[in-house]
């Protein structure tokens, strides 16, 4: 049996993770499941799944976790303390799903422990790619990654020769706006932007996907993870969801992988890796589909992209301060403090006001991480007055 912690159990992503091995229990034995502070779920999937620990990483929740644990036999854990030494355990694979810069921590944990771990957690790459990629060859981790694009990649991609390799093209859905004119744009709600037309996300990564700054922080994300140069990253804009990325080969072959939007997809590829395994996914009906569209994106109606896009070349600290900055942005967007043409602009102005160094540790990038959150916190008090 293939020992499993989830990091993040109670997410979209968790669920799904959890949904998969459910249905495939004799093959997992979950050692582990974390969460922030959703209580009630974390206790019920950590007895329904007989998982050995529950860890909730905020400490004020521990006693009411401990009460709907008693008895259970599944031993419940508080602190972010204890989910960082849950994921050092060393289970054989660890879904990493905690959202945000607050999975840095456990993600950089996982990786010491030298299993394989399974990245949802954009952030551990984009914001501390460097030192996250040279932890897991230090302790011989396999990074395996869960988003449908770069999971798509890692499909086509042959890694035996990379030097085939011309381009490396996430496809990206355009979001609920992809035709909206950009002055119609200044008046999109926090409902109407986390209302993805293709997929089942939660609010901060959907409103991402509607400013288009999740694509961009894949492509800083796929610099990490593949051997290819900047130069050889590209995006199509892909409203149908189908073609979940591409692989251009020196030859002219371009290699796809295709499939329903469903993210239990990719955990299953994941999960199962270096083998398959059933989901109850819909199979895809190409003819159904009918057409296949793609188009190129709009760096103007989308300037997040073009900003992400600038940070993946310069390098250095630049994508850390533009993701602190996009957190606290969008944040403020979902609480109705900005509008949502502005999420870009916070993040611009951020990226200009502060420009440091780049970090070589973990604790380096927290510390810029930090910083910026404060610069965007503050362009974001001169919205709201």
């Amino acid at each position: 049996m293939k020992r499993v912690t989830v990091l993040g159990a109670t997410g979209s992503v968790g669920s799904s993770t959890l949904d998969l091995i459910e249905r495939n229990a004799d093959a997992f034995e979950v050692v582990a499941l974390t969460a922030n502070s959703d209580v009630e779920k974390l206790a019920a999937a950590a007895i329904r799944t007989r998982a050995r620990y529950a860890v909730v990483a905020d400490q004020n929740c521990l006693h009411d976790l401990q009460d709907r644990l008693a008895g259970t036999g599944v031993e419940a854990l508080g602190g972010v303390d204890a989910v960082c030494d849950i994921a050092r355990m060393g289970a054989d694979w660890t879904m990493a799903a905690i959202v945000g810069t607050a999975g840095l921590k456990p993600v950089m944990a996982a990786l010491e422990g030298g299993g394989t771990v399974a990245l949802a957690n954009k952030e551990s790459l984009v914001s501390a790619g460097e030192v996250m990629m040279a932890a897991a060859r230090a302790h011989g981790a396999t990074l395996l990654p869960v988003d449908s694009e770069h999971n798509a990649v890692f499909q086509c991609l042959d890694r035996t020769a990379p030097k085939g390799v011309r381009r490396i093209i996430l496809t990206a859905s355009g979001g609920p706006f992809r035709t909206m004119p950009k002055d119609a744009m200044r008046a999109i709600t926090p409902a109407q932007a986390v209302a993805h037309p293709n997929w089942s996300m939660g609010a901060k990564i959907s409103v991402d996907s509607a400013t288009m700054m999740n694509k961009g922080l894949e492509l800083i994300e796929a610099f990490h993870l593949f051997p290819v140069a900047a130069e050889q990253l590209a995006v199509l804009v892909h409203a149908q969801s189908v073609v979940h990325s591409m692989v251009e080969y020196v030859d002219g072959s371009v290699l796809a992988q295709l499939g329903t939007p469903d993210m239990r997809t990719p955990i299953a590829f994941a999960l199962a890796w270096p083998e398959r395994m059933e989901t109850p996914c819909a199979p895809l009906d190409l003819a159904a589909v009918g057409r296949l569209d793609f188009e190129n994106p709009d760096l103007d109606r989308f300037p997040a992209l073009a900003l992400a896009l600038e940070a993946l070349k310069a390098g250095g600290a630049r994508p850390a301060i533009l993701n602190a900055a996009n957190e606290v942005a969008v944040a403020a967007f979902l609480a109705g403090q900005i509008g949502f043409l502005e999420i870009a602009a916070i993040s611009a102005d951020t990226l200009a006001g502060y420009d440091p160094a780049a970090p070589d540790t973990l604790d380096a990038v927290l510390a810029i991480d930090e910083e910026a959150r404060r610069h965007a916190v503050e362009r974001v008090k001169d919205c709201v007055a």
